[in-house]
């Protein structure tokens, strides 16, 4: 009896392990770091309590960060779940006709992409003297539209963020259309029948009956945007001066550039508590315990 009552267990275990070893350790162990002060150069750690936080709050960069991540955070919601969900509902009526497969591939596939590649890619698209938005414009006469694109502060950071909502809109539209084929066909035919239009059927059905995962797609990208770090350090390294630099950026340079452990680890409980945080808020305020 006691062999069966542990079978279940000895197979969760692996998962558990490796669950505990990468997950939730050394998130216990950036705790513990963020009340010292320590090199990675050096084997002394001196305990210094709520100091690296009380450096990082009162840090001049970072209402910048937060502010470049918000940013992300407002346009990524807005793009990617607002008119990635768009693009799912049209893709699910009459509208895509029989070419809706070839357009959810299409739309998918920037995602499928690296992001190491896509800030390479887009790096060229942004170029100042030979890069395609700025050839377009001349070559359409807008001159004065062309612009050093990832090279002023003023407009560094959205055109990062237009970067990504190239690439991962479809990834959204895709996990939206999943959840629209899994609503039973009775609802849809109840609709046809009444001689409902395909916006009220979007409005009045689809998407409500695809709130949770409406609502996992709004959790998945906030926490991307509180988490970006590639995109900005492949194209700009937060630069020029530090308009793009976001937590992540400023976090990896802390650590590995200017050997700070203790207010990177800081910058990390940081953006942990933020990205729990709006989690929670989401579902509380969606009323769903369900993912």
């Amino acid at each position: 009896m006691k062999g069966r009552f542990y079978t279940p267990y000895l197979y969760i275990l692996p998962g558990l392990i490796l669950v505990l070893g990468f997950v939730y350790i050394p998130i216990l162990t950036n705790v513990r770091f963020s009340f010292y002060r320590l090199s990675s150069y050096s084997v002394n750690q001196v305990f210094v309590g709520f100091k690296n936080y009380a450096r990082m709050l009162t840090d001049p960069v970072l209402p910048l960060l937060l502010r470049n991540n918000i940013y992300y955070a407002v346009i990524s919601l807005l793009i990617q779940v607002g008119f990635g969900t768009t693009l799912a509902v049209l893709l699910e009526t009459r509208f895509a006709g029989k070419l809706r497969n070839v357009y959810r591939n299409i739309y998918f596939l920037p995602a499928l992409i690296s992001l190491t590649a896509v800030g390479l890619l887009w790096q060229f698209v942004y170029t100042p003297d030979m890069g395609l938005i700025n050839e377009f414009l001349r070559k359409v006469g807008l001159n004065a539209w062309t612009h050093a694109w990832l090279g002023e502060s003023k407009i560094a950071m959205f055109s990062i963020i237009a970067m990504s909502q190239w690439q991962f809109t479809g990834y959204v539209t895709v996990l939206m259309i999943v959840a629209f084929q899994k609503i039973p066909n009775d609802f849809l035919e109840a609709a046809a029948i009444d001689g409902a239009s395909s916006a009220r059927v979007a409005w009045n059905i689809l998407i409500p009956l695809a709130k949770e995962q409406l609502m996992v797609c709004s959790i998945i990208t906030i926490i991307g945007a509180f988490k970006l770090f590639t995109e900005v350090y492949v194209t700009t390294q937060g630069g020029p001066g530090n308009s793009t630099h976001v937590l992540g950026t400023y976090l990896y340079q802390n650590a590995f550039l200017y050997d700070d452990m203790g207010l990177a680890s800081a910058l990390g409980i940081l953006i942990f508590v933020i990205t729990i945080s709006t989690s929670i808020l989401q579902l509380k305020v969606g009323k769903s315990g369900k993912i």
